[in-house]
């Protein structure tokens, strides 16, 4: 049995973006440079969208390195084929490193402890670790402060059993064009990379732009760019580009009641919908337990019957309601909450915009109650 309340998952708009992206950052790379390679971030569950399912089609797309929160991911990556090389952005710490050696996983090494850490465990399993560097340049959670590399980096540098792969930062700013921190921390990272190289270290790779940065400034391509939210057909910040993404995942459900209320009644719990005539009500499964903001109440809207309906009274657990007054509606009628019916469409970044948060959570948030249905080659 499946839900009424479903995801679907577009792989071929999926592709799509991957090599649009691939195609924009080429475009975008000075005559006579190599143009950046594409890391396809998929942590948290790729964006919501099941990360397994989105790594097979990303890897059959041309993807050759994807980006995970923690080992854990890694090793669920693995589990579901995964065969590109994995790289593992968080902090090691609290993970057991075995993980790293029996998936063949590429860490970041971002503290001190970090890099001892990984010296023990390959020196113990007798094998090499490749890693990546980071550099903290201005966020200030994980990675080598930039301003004292000259104490921390040259114990890292000096073990035989770890290889540096590449280095690489963070933005905290990029999705901001009046802070002035971005552009600070792109000059704190080339003058890391910088004292990095007088220490007689090679830098193989280097990589800096998220999605944000991406679109922002070509100075941050590097050698690898690391799109996360643009995969999945969203954007980060408004932007008009020469960028043609799809959105990947489009939300779905159905009606199962109508019912006719009076003027002065009300719907849902706390009574905060107060009908000012009589209306039409309609019932939908879904509510905060499938990751729809509570915030959605009074603000947001659905497509039913080719048609704007708003949401009315509390989102619940499991149900909300709409207000489908003038719309012919029964029981079984679909409701889409992202997508597009009737020659209309909600998107994302819109739903965000209606209850004051940004794309990332209105995807990641999604419920892992609600089914996720693959479409396109390969489903």
């Amino acid at each position: 049995m499946i839900r009424s309340t479903l995801a679907h998952v577009d792989l071929d708009a999926l592709r799509h973006n991957f090599r649009a992206l691939e195609a924009f950052v080429a475009a975008g790379t000075p005559a006579g440079r190599r143009p950046p390679a594409v890391i396809a971030v998929v942590k948290a569950n790729a964006y919501g969208h099941g990360a397994g399912r989105v790594a097979a089609a990303l890897e059959q797309a041309g993807a050759r390195m994807f980006a995970c929160a923690d080992i854990e991911e890694g090793i669920a990556l693995r589990a579901a084929g995964v065969r590109a090389e994995i790289l593992v952005f968080g902090a090691l710490s609290v993970s057991d490193l075995g993980g790293l050696f029996e998936h063949s996983l590429t860490p970041t090494c971002s503290t001190p402890a970090a890099g001892k850490a990984l010296q023990a465990e390959a020196r113990a399993r007798g094998r090499r670790l490749r890693y990546h560097l980071k550099i903290d340049t201005g966020m200030n959670r994980l990675g080598f402060r930039h301003d004292n590399l000259d104490r921390t980096l040259p114990d890292l540098f000096a073990s035989p059993d770890l290889d540096l792969a590449a280095v690489y930062t963070h933005f905290a700013t990029a999705d901001d064009e009046a802070h002035p921190l971005f552009d600070e921390q792109r000059r704190r990272f080339d003058a890391a990379v910088a004292k990095i190289e007088s220490f007689g270290v090679r830098i193989p790779l280097r990589h800096a732009a998220n999605s944000a940065a991406l679109l922002r400034d070509g100075r941050t391509w590097f050698d690898l760019v690391r799109p996360g939210i643009l995969l999945y057909g969203a954007l980060p910040v408004p932007a008009s580009l020469d960028l043609d993404l799809r959105p990947v995942l489009s939300l779905r459900s159905r009606v199962v009641a109508v019912k006719k209320i009076y003027a002065g009644e009300t719907v849902g719990y706390g009574g905060r919908f107060v009908a000012d005539s009589p209306r039409y009500i309609a019932t939908i499964p879904a509510g905060y337990a499938d990751g729809l903001d509570t915030r959605l109440a009074g603000r947001g809207r659905v497509l039913v019957g080719g048609q704007v309906a708003p949401i009315v009274g509390a989102v619940s657990m499991d149900m909300l309601a709409i207000d489908a007054t003038g719309i012919h509606v029964e029981p079984g009628e679909e409701v889409v909450f992202l997508g597009t019916q009737g020659g209309q469409g909600i998107q994302v970044a819109e739903m965000a915009a209606e209850v004051g948060c940004i794309p990332y959570e209105v995807l990641c948030r999604l419920g892992s109650r609600i089914e996720r249905v693959y479409d396109g080659a390969g489903a």
